[in-house]
């Protein structure tokens, strides 16, 4: 199938983008993460996604392989069509939904339009296993920048005072919920409130 289309950006909306390669326009629909993340380039390489049903072929497009994967999955999940998914990915960037997931955090999944309880806990209870084996393949790649950010947040902690093995623990719990954090400041304030 359509695996990505490399183009010119013709017309570019919130909702679509019409991308132009080799004289054929195809229409592909977008989050609205993707829509920030495209800009204002002119040549423009998007990921699809292209889903067949009985009435329709519908284009949907990401601007990384991550976010298609994570609407790959969301889709996979009872109850969850394509549109439903799309809007998960416009509420909320693919490391919130997937650390939403991760820490069983209904509250968060159903203040998204369109998705109440069950569905919430539906889409933890599919989805929760394939994420985390997931974001344990990006931790081994990101791994070294974690323990370099948990070792300098650990040391600043231990220096205003605080107990070396409870900050440890606190550091450990953070990321464990929030694995994308990069920023050492980010990851004391948040540590500093768990105390």
């Amino acid at each position: 199938m359509i695996t990505y289309l490399n183009g010119k950006l013709v017309e570019k909306n919130p909702a679509n983008v019409v991308i132009e390669c080799n004289g054929i326009g195809y229409y592909v629909h977008i989050s609205l993460q993707t829509y920030s993340k495209i800009g204002s380039q002119e040549s423009i390489k998007i990921y699809t996604y292209l889903s067949i049903k009985e009435d329709s072929h519908t284009l949907y497009g990401f601007a990384d392989t991550q976010e298609r994967e994570l609407f790959k999955q969301l889709i996979s999940v009872s109850g969850v069509g394509t549109n439903t998914a799309r809007m998960m990915l416009s509420s909320m960037t693919s490391s919130e939904l997937v650390s939403s997931i991760a820490s069983n955090n209904v509250t968060s999944l159903t203040s998204i339009k369109g998705i109440g309880g069950k569905t919430a806990q539906r889409i933890i209870l599919d989805l929760k296993d394939k994420i985390l084996k997931t974001s344990d393949t990006l931790d081994n790649k990101s791994g070294l920048m974690n323990n370099t950010i948990k070792n300098e947040a650990l040391s600043a902690l231990v220096v205003l005072g605080f107990d070396k093995k409870m900050a440890e623990s606190a550091l450990t719990k953070i990321l464990l919920k929030e694995p994308y954090i990069t920023n050492v400041e980010e990851l004391i304030k948040k540590s500093l409130k768990s105390f």
